[in-house]
Parts: structure tokens; sequence; C-alpha cells
């Protein structure tokens, strides 16, 4: 079994740091499992890495599409594979860095998205004309009513993800999350170490205020603002991630500066218990408090001693 290293955890939990130190240790590259930073010309909201800060590493599924390009899980899985084959090829180990978890489940399991028999081309022709005439919030409730799960997953804007699971619901009388879930209880078909990021809930939303804070002072209003002077506009899933919808709120004049920077904070709190519960349902995972560690040479340290067992 091929090699296979994870690093995960909640936003600001410090990923990123560790992450390029352990990949110098072991001699790995990292594909981003980041459902934002995909984009280009998002940056400081996403608080994307810098070049200077990869220190050589390469990185992969960061800056890969422009905002308005559709992204999702299968293209994601299908990009994350190739630039796995050319990882191994080369002899390193892949790491998938994230805090995106169906993303990363999509390779760690290596789930099956084809779900050829679940495909109705007239009755996907009919969903997708009944979400133009009755909207994304009417045709998100007729899938919360179907697949609750999906509901939840899947952004109201995100059209083609929303009528796939409809068709999908409509046409095998079951849930497409129920289809993923049994994909999700398959074997890995890595030898993989699964390390999830974590530290006291008080210490973390302590790091979420200053990022964001720090994202405001360095510019995170004046790069929304490029993008909508750009033609990207609000209705886009990638315009609705957070820092982004709020900043857009202010720049129409719908709240305050002040406003728009605490509710950026609270959905980033939110945001960050969502993927601490996520990660939790992993059997396989290992939790890490980084707090235990001096720094994140410590960390990295211990995680490739436990890459190397």
């Amino acid at each position: 079994m091929r090699k296979l290293v994870i690093i995960a955890g909640p936003t600001a939990v410090g990923k990123t740091a560790s992450s390029i130190l352990l990949a110098k240790k072991i001699g790995g590259e990292i594909i981003s499992a980041d459902s934002m930073q995909v984009y280009r010309g998002m940056d400081v909201g996403t608080a994307k890495i810098r070049k200077e800060e990869m220190e050589g590493v390469p990185h992969f599924l960061i800056d890969a599409f422009d905002p308005d390009e559709e992204v999702n899980i299968v293209i994601f899985q299908q990009l994350a594979k190739q630039a796995m084959e050319e990882i191994y090829a080369r002899g390193h180990i892949p790491m998938i860095v994230g805090g995106t978890g169906f993303y990363i489940q999509s390779i760690l399991y290596d789930i099956d998205f084809s779900q050829g028999d679940g495909e109705n081309e007239a009755l996907r022709e009919h969903l997708e004309k009944e979400y133009d005439l009755l909207g994304a919030d009417a045709m998100q409730e007729k899938l919360r009513l179907l697949d609750p799960i999906s509901a939840g997953t899947i952004h109201k804007n995100n059209k083609k993800r929303v009528v796939r699971a409809l068709e999908y619901a409509l046409t095998q009388n079951e849930p497409i999350s129920a289809h993923n879930e049994r994909e999700k209880q398959k074997k890995s078909p890595y030898d993989y170490n699964f390390f999830v990021l974590n530290m006291d809930r008080k210490i973390l939303y302590d790091r979420i205020e200053q990022r964001v804070d720090k994202m405001f002072d360095d510019g995170l209003v004046e790069e929304v603002r490029d993008l909508q002077h750009r033609g990207f506009h609000q209705n886009l899933v990638s315009m609705q991630g957070i820092g982004y919808k709020e900043v857009l709120e202010y720049l129409d004049g719908n709240c305050s500066l002040e406003e728009a920077i605490a509710q950026v904070k609270q959905s980033t709190r939110h945001f960050a218990k969502r993927q601490i519960t996520w990660f939790k349902r992993e059997k396989g995972a290992q939790w890490i408090d980084v707090t235990k560690f001096h720094s994140p040479q410590d960390l990295a340290e211990f995680m490739a001693g436990e890459v190397i067992k």
C-alpha cells in the first residue's frame, strides 16, 4: 500500500506551517484540500499560503480556477489523484492538507461518484428549469425534504449539485448522501496517517479573531471590491465564501464595516465548530493538541516520527 499523509483540522489551527515543516522532513508534496484556496485572486480572505512561505515544497490545487469556474468534489478528486500519481512517480509522499472534510474523504476512501444508475436526462432538464423558475431557496427546501444531509452540505447556489442530488433521490428512491456514506465505509487503499490538529476552543476562537482582524488589515475589502469590479457577483459559489459575502454586504451598503467584521468572526467560529464535528466522525484520525508542543518544529518532528513508524 502506498503512503498518504493527511493534516486536517479547523481553520486557524496552524495546519499550513506544520505541513511545510513535515513535508521537508519526510519528502512530502502538498495537495490543498481547501474549497476556497482553489480560486485565483481570492488570497486575503482565504489566508492563502504565499509562494515564499512554501519554502520550495510543491503545492497542488491552489490558484487552479477562476472564481466563476465550477469546482466540485468530482473535479477535486480527479485533479488530486492526478497530482498524487505525479508525486508517487517522483518517489515522494502526497500530503493532503486542509479543512474541507469531504474533499479529504474522497481521496482517503477513493469514493466512487459515478452514480451512473441515477442518471435521468429528462428529469434533470426539468429540475434545472424548475430551479431557474422557483429559485435557489425553494429548490434547497425541496432537497431538504428528500435528503436533509445533502441539503445541509450543498450550497443552495450550487445549481448543478442541488439538481444532481434531487435527480438521484427521485430516480433511486434514496438520498445521494446515503450512497456517499456507503462509499465512506470502504477501507482506505492507502497506508495513511490522518492527523487532526486541534486546540482548546477558547484559544482557537482567539486565533480566529486575530486572523480576521489581520485579513481586514491586509486588504480584504479591497480584494473583494476588485473581484466585484471584475464581474464576479454574489451569486457565485466562490463569492459566498466566509469573508467575501459579508464584505459584499458592506460594499452594497447593507451593513457597516464593523458589522461585517463581527459577522465574519462569528461565521468563522461556527465554521470551525462544524469542521471539528466532521473530523470527530473519522475513526482512523489521530488528534493532536498543538498547544502541547513548544513550536511548530516540535509538532512536525512528532508527526514525522509517527509517519515513519
